[in-house]
């Protein structure tokens, strides 16, 4: 399986977008909340992928944060929910409010994105509450970079993810640990608001 993509972006149509990598040019769709905070077309991006198999096709999508790529993953294993309706979800919704609708409930705010019904978001809520409270796994902590724990956390504090992206984007590039890149983002965000 194709597990990322590091190149540079040849052409951007939401929801796709095609990545130059070693000359091969890779057709990837990613939900919103990955493609509004994508450079421009000719700069380099990276990016966590899952290749969906189907009998007509190979599907590769691609995501900015292991948060994202963690739901798309499991949502996707729910049953009458297929990549489109995960991408639909994760396009409408964070990562942090879809977890919280599941854990209150909250069937109403998941049937305002396109293409989830009454039955799928009750479906949703009943088969992805226990996947939510199951505690993250070392393996998963272990291999998630301080990026992607800070946008996170941000996200967990109420940012939506275009915001917490273009927050930590400010931090510009270094070696930072994840609270570095959280206390530097909260201070842009203090500065922005002043």
């Amino acid at each position: 399986m194709i597990g990322s993509l590091r190149g540079r972006i040849l052409s951007k149509t939401p929801p796709q977008l095609t990545v130059e990598v070693a000359g091969l040019g890779y057709e990837v769709e990613s939900p919103l909340s990955t493609y509004f905070h994508l450079p421009a077309v000719g700069a380099e991006v990276q990016l966590l992928t899952h290749l969906v198999v189907r009998e007509d096709a190979h599907v590769l999508y691609g995501f900015a944060t292991e948060e994202e790529r963690r739901l798309f993953r499991s949502l996707i294993k729910v049953s009458g929910v297929g990549p489109k309706i995960a991408l639909a979800l994760l396009s409408g919704i964070s990562v942090s409010a879809f977890a919280d609708c599941v854990q209150r409930g909250d069937s109403a705010a998941l049937t305002r994105v396109p293409g989830v019904g009454r039955k799928t978001a009750e479906r949703l809520i009943v088969e992805m509450r226990d996947r939510l409270a199951a505690p993250e796994t070392p393996a998963l902590a272990a291999g998630s970079s301080a990026e992607s724990e800070a946008y996170g956390a941000l996200v967990a504090l109420g940012y939506r993810p275009a915001e917490a992206s273009r927050l930590l984007k400010a931090v510009g590039p270094g070696t930072h640990s994840t609270e570095e890149l959280i206390r530097r983002a909260l201070q842009g965000a203090a500065r922005e608001s002043s």
